[in-house]
């Protein structure tokens, strides 16, 4: 008598579930590492904003001259923000170079990023400044606003921080105060990498 090979009850249903469970794996693992075997290290340096929380709002903003004028204009690229008075102490002025050498160490990407300086007062600019800072936006604003929308840390103050916006407009990180320049570049050139606009 002729014997046939007959494959056993459920053979083809194990083999069907061997399958899913190798396809399904990576993102059953992906899914264990971020939300079981949390990250421990951070790899940011700046800190997070959630845009949803703080939108770009109508700052009613003007040129030194008195011209209208917005951060919308510069949608499209990322922004590198201060803000502060225009009596511009050490302090502003480090940041202010500080903004100048971020974008330059971005080599061939540093088109992508517009540099703006939000000032909150009337106080005429010193005008050495202006020449050594030139390519800064300069736009004049209110300080309302500005309390309004920049997370700061308690005690602390917007003027002592740069923040960083995307291409859409949205807020999205705050440097801390004295902030290193290397971690800062390092923050902003995985922004451009990550990023396919702006």
């Amino acid at each position: 008598m002729e014997q046939t090979n007959k494959p056993k009850p459920g053979a083809g249903r194990w083999k069907l579930l061997t399958i899913m469970a190798v396809c399904a794996s990576p993102l059953i693992f992906s899914y264990l590492t971020y939300y079981v075997i949390k990250p421990t290290g951070r790899t940011n340096y700046g800190a997070l904003i959630d845009p949803r929380q703080h939108p770009m709002p109508n700052l009613a903003a003007t040129t030194l001259d008195g011209k209208p004028a917005g951060l919308e204009a510069y949608k499209g690229k990322w922004i590198l923000l201060k803000v502060g008075p225009g009596q511009c102490d050490d302090a502003c002025r480090k940041q202010l170079f500080a903004m100048r050498q971020l974008r330059l160490m971005q080599g061939k990407e540093m088109e992508r990023i517009e540099r703006v300086w939000l000032i909150t007062d009337a106080t005429p600019l010193d005008t050495v400044l202006m020449r050594e800072y030139d390519g800064t936006r300069m736009l004049r604003v209110a300080q309302a606003p500005l309390t309004r929308w920049l997370p700061v840390e308690p005690g602390d103050d917007a003027s002592t921080h740069l923040y960083m916006i995307d291409p859409l407009g949205n807020l999205m990180m705050r440097f801390p105060k004295d902030a290193d320049p290397a971690k800062v570049k390092n923050d902003i050139g995985k922004l451009l990498k990550a990023s396919a606009i702006g």
